[in-house]
């Protein structure tokens, strides 16, 4: 009878029967390759204040705005005008999702020691994590774009070259005209994109720009040298804050939508910068098993999150599309 056998065999010296041949057999090791992800920064730059609220995909959150109080003139004697404030309502949609479902099937988990189940579970949430952020930070750049955003069309003003709600003379990068960023203006661009919300009357506390590994290069080869000069000494977080500038916290990302070519342009990031207040977004692991497989010798695990998000300040958040110059 004859044995099949697998694996990596010598080969036999000069005059040595070939049965006397080394086999070598496979070893599994206990150690893992160490995985890089993307830095994420949605949580840092949205307001999450409704995850709490959501238990499933087809949920709906009313959110209430502050009304616009009406300030009037008086004189002595006059008779005053009344106002009934009436706060406009925002749906948030908890309306999108993304699942995996994944085997670990027996054989490997017998041939190694490693924990796969542990191991593919932190892997798909990271994975969850960097697909949700890449879709949310596309559909921004969309909602930006078009004037269906639920507050408004007020974000007209930010972005475009003529941005700014009183000066409507900065440049912030148009289709066909983006703005070329050097290390020698990149500081002076970031300022501008200040402005545009200054005169917005946003708030100056909360603000936030997601730049492209690009940029956050110039900006270390700039003036500014390094991350402790724009008052944040630490070292590269998870979620990709290298520092603060102009009232800003700088994030690093490697999601943000690019636009491949555009006329004699090429790889033109839609920068995102504005305030928490003007995203709100809200996401939930609604389910989480593990199961044995019906059609093979193994457990299945699967999951799905359920999310949704919203421009609810529209002023509060602008866009600078630019190229590295």
């Amino acid at each position: 009878m004859s044995i099949a056998v697998s694996g990596n065999y010598y080969g036999a010296g000069s005059g040595v029967d070939g049965y006397a041949a080394k086999f070598i057999p496979a070893i599994w090791s206990g150690k893992l390759q160490e995985k890089f992800y993307p830095s994420t920064c949605l949580s840092e730059i949205a307001n999450s204040d409704w995850a709490g609220e959501i238990k499933d995909q087809g949920d709906k959150v009313e959110i209430r705005t502050v009304p616009n109080i009406t300030i009037s003139d008086y004189q002595k004697g006059m008779t005053l005008a009344t106002q009934v404030p009436a706060a406009a309502m925002i749906e948030l949609l908890i309306d999108k999702g993304k699942y995996f479902n994944l085997v670990v099937d027996d054989v490997d988990a017998i041939q190694s020691d490693l924990r796969l189940m542990d191991m593919f579970s932190t892997d798909a949430a990271e994975q969850m994590k960097i697909s949700i952020e890449t879709m949310v930070l596309d559909g921004i750049v969309a909602k930006l774009s078009s004037a269906t955003t639920q507050s408004g069309n007020a974000s007209s003003q930010n972005m475009g070259n003529a941005a700014g709600a009183k000066s409507a003379n900065i440049a912030l990068g148009a289709t066909g005209a983006p703005v070329a960023i050097t290390k020698a203006n990149v500081l002076d661009v970031i300022v501008d994109t200040g402005q545009v919300l200054d005169e917005q009357n946003a708030p100056e506390s909360n603000r936030w720009v997601v730049i492209p590994p690009w940029m956050a290069a110039l900006i270390k080869k700039s003036d500014l040298k390094d991350a402790s000069l724009s008052g944040d000494g630490t070292s590269l977080l998870r979620n990709g804050r290298i520092g603060s500038i102009d009232r800003y916290n700088l994030f690093v990302n490697n999601n943000l939508k690019v636009t491949t070519t555009d006329g004699a342009f090429s790889n033109v990031a839609h920068i995102l910068f504005g305030c928490k207040q003007a995203i709100c977004f809200a996401s939930q692991f609604t389910k989480m098993e593990t199961m044995r497989a019906q059609t093979t010798f193994g457990n299945i695990i699967r999951g799905v999150q359920v999310f949704g998000y919203e421009v609810t300040k529209a002023d509060a958040l602008g866009r600078l599309y630019a190229y590295k110059g």
